[in-house]
C-alpha cells in the first residue's frame, strides 16, 4: 500500500527553523501535487502549503507566505517544507499529502493520500 511518512519535526524556540520531510514509497507520487496540512489541539486541519507534480508552481496560505518553503525532489520521491521565522502559533501536528488532481486543491477531503503527521512545537 502506497505510504507517505514524515519527519523533521521537534521542539524549536520562536524565531528559529525546521525543516520537515516526506517521503512516498512509490514513484507514483512524483506525478501527484503533494500538500502540507497542520491540526492545533482542538483546531480543524489547515492548508499550509501546496506544490505541483513537477514543482513548477507553489502555493501558500497567507499565514505562513514568506515564511515558508515548500519543495519537492521526485528522484528521491521527497517532498519538503522548509519553515523559517516559526511562531508558538505554528505548533501543530504537521501532515503530508498527495491530491491525484491538478485543481489547486486546498481542502483536506480533496487529498488522496495521507501521511502520520509530525509535531512541530515553538516555544516563545
Amino acid at each position: 500500500q502506497a505510504q507517505l511518512v514524515e519527519s523533521g519535526g521537534g521542539l524549536v524556540q520562536a524565531g528559529g527553523s525546521l525543516r520537515l520531510s516526506c517521503a512516498a514509497s512509490e514513484r507514483t507520487f512524483s506525478s501527484y501535487a503533494m500538500g502540507w496540512f497542520r491540526q492545533a489541539p482542538g483546531k480543524e486541519r489547515e492548508f499550509v502549503a501546496r506544490i505541483s507534480w513537477s514543482g513548477g508552481t507553489t502555493y501558500y496560505a497567507d499565514s505562513v507566505k514568506g515564511r515558508f518553503t515548500i519543495s519537492r525532489d521526485n528522484a528521491k520521491n521527497t517532498v519538503y517544507l522548509q519553515m523559517n521565522s516559526l511562531k508558538p502559533e505554528d505548533t501543530a501536528v504537521y501532515y503530508c499529502a498527495a491530491d491525484k488532481s491538478t485543481v489547486r486543491h486546498t481542502a483536506a477531503k480533496s487529498y488522496d493520500y495521507w501521511g502520520q503527521g509530525t509535531q512541530v512545537t515553538v516555544s516563545s
